[in-house]
């Protein structure tokens, strides 16, 4: 599975027309932030995909903080932008890996195949000199076909079995104090999923790049490859890098719960645990 590109071999397609480049830079407190960067400076041809207006749906009482969007609005903006099931998409943020991840995740989720991740975000680029525009391109419409892959989607009905039958390995893939229940700054109770344990998300990154496989393969070495696991993280954001890095390891039954732990504190019969 081939899940990242170069700025070489992106430099190499960017008068591709079947190609397109997706900005999906954000900064959680900040949501202008991405949006007015893009304005101002991206890679040529790029188009902006917000993580609160086009990566999730509007918050409600359950669903977490970033919620799925509905498939037919997320349909929408693909064929907006002219991606259609035969175009090869390219993701990219600002070097962070969770927001272009997003995207990857929930391409591959509708079935999409040709979805890679830039490696090194935007801040590689940048620092490389390569070039930059602040045209916003205009794409003629396209027709988008989804075949939702269910098999990655982790429901709080499939985490309450896991939790109860102990039967799947739960991965929390937030900093191991929000686990640990010592801070939460975020979410209105601390701690972690009963069962869960901790792999931190940004464990698998080294100078802004993911890992290669051989070490993401460490970072999980006490699990076995075919055991079932679900990864969530706060809001389902940074959960996606670590679902990557499993795949990227050899993971074959992998699901990620895309509400994560800010909608299992939404129900308040869910139980939390605290420390290890």
């Amino acid at each position: 599975m081939k899940t990242f590109i170069s700025k070489e071999e992106l430099t190499a397609l960017l008068n591709n027309d079947n190609v397109r480049i997706v900005d999906c830079r954000f900064q959680l407190g900040n949501p202008q932030f991405g949006e007015s960067q893009y304005i101002e400076s991206h890679i040529p041809g790029a188009v902006y995909f917000d993580l609160e207006k086009d990566l999730s749906a509007v918050v409600t009482k359950h669903g977490g903080r970033h919620p799925m969007p509905k498939v037919e609005n997320f349909q929408k903006k693909l064929e907006q932008v002219g991606i259609s099931n035969q175009t090869l998409v390219v993701a990219y943020d600002g070097g962070e890996g969770s927001y272009a991840a997003r995207l990857w995740w929930l391409l591959k989720y509708v079935g999409h195949e040709e979805v890679f991740i830039l490696d090194g975000g935007f801040k590689e680029w940048q620092e490389s000199a390569l070039p930059v525009s602040d045209e916003v391109p205009t794409n003629t419409p396209s027709t988008y076909r989804v075949e939702l892959q269910d098999d990655m989607l982790a429901t709080i009905e499939d985490v309450k079995q896991a939790v109860k039958e102990r039967s799947v390995t739960l991965i929390d893939s937030r900093a191991s104090n929000r686990y640990l229940g010592v801070e939460e700054p975020i979410d209105k109770k601390a701690g972690h999923i009963p069962t869960a344990i901790n792999k931190d998300w940004v464990e698998g990154f080294q100078n802004g790049h993911f890992k290669a496989p051989s070490e993401q393969e460490e970072r999980f070495q006490e699990l076995s490859k075919d055991e079932p696991i679900i990864v969530y993280c706060g809001s389902g954001v940074t959960a996606a890098p670590n679902y990557i890095a499993l795949k990227e390891a050899g993971y074959t039954n992998i699901k990620l719960y895309a509400g994560s732990f800010s909608d299992w504190i939404s129900y308040d019969e869910n139980e939390i645990e605290i420390g290890k």
